[in-house]
């Protein structure tokens, strides 16, 4: 049997350098709000800046609380201090997804840009991204007394793989469960790790060029 001692010392040796290992490595960080303001500011000026740091502070604030509040504080942020408004209008193309940098330094954005802001928020704040996804949908809308089906995008949460997930939306404020979201059918869902056909759990492959564009365009501004 080997010497008690003997074990406790090699023990203690390998808990000594795993220590220093452990200590060698780069400490986990959360975004760079100096970096992220000094890129606001190269592309669209000062007046953004105090919508900004109303973000970091909500983000700053949202990691000591439970997900499902995490998930109302930011709906409201978004939903509230971003003017909705098309792409056209905003950046001059059809359809044009953008980075929460830019989402911020324009202060107004659609419902791709709203969803995509969450969701890095969301993970920013810890929630695991697995319990997140991007949704499109089909969004029943009333127009001149008819209903007509529009494109649209939502965030969806899991608190468990199998659940019904909460719908973070700009255009039901209201976090309610997708089976009270009859007005929406879903199409296709993704997020940085695949892609599912509806809100669903097959995966599925696609080169989703615009997604891809967007996570290369968020990596390169700090976002990972």
């Amino acid at each position: 049997m080997p010497d008690r001692t003997a074990v406790l010392r090699l023990l203690v040796a390998a808990a000594a350098l795993i220590g220093l290992w452990l200590s060698g490595l780069p400490a986990a960080q959360g975004w760079d709000f100096d970096h992220l303001q000094q890129l606001l500011t190269s592309r669209f000026g000062q007046s953004q800046v105090a919508l900004l740091r109303e973000w970091q502070q909500t983000i700053s604030e949202g990691h000591k609380l439970s997900e499902k509040e995490k998930l109302r504080r930011v709906n409201d942020f978004f939903n509230r201090r971003i003017a909705f408004d098309d792409d056209m209008s905003v950046w001059g193309q059809s359809d044009y997804w953008a980075t929460p940098v830019e989402l911020i330094g324009q202060g107004r954005g659609d419902c791709e840009d709203y969803s995509i802001a969450k969701y890095y928020s969301l993970l920013e704040m810890g929630i695991p991204i697995n319990k997140l996804r991007l949704v499109y949908v089909k969004a029943a809308q009333s127009s001149q007394g008819t209903t007509i089906q529009i494109a649209h995008m939502v965030l969806a949460y899991y608190a468990t793989p199998t659940a019904d997930p909460i719908i973070l939306d700009n255009l039901n404020t209201n976090l309610v469960p997708a089976a009270q979201r009859g007005d929406l059918l879903p199409i296709f869902s993704f997020n940085g790790a695949g892609l599912w056909m509806g809100t669903g759990n097959t995966t599925s492959k696609s080169n989703l060029s615009r997604w891809q564009d967007l996570l290369t365009r968020a990596r390169a501004e700090g976002f990972q």
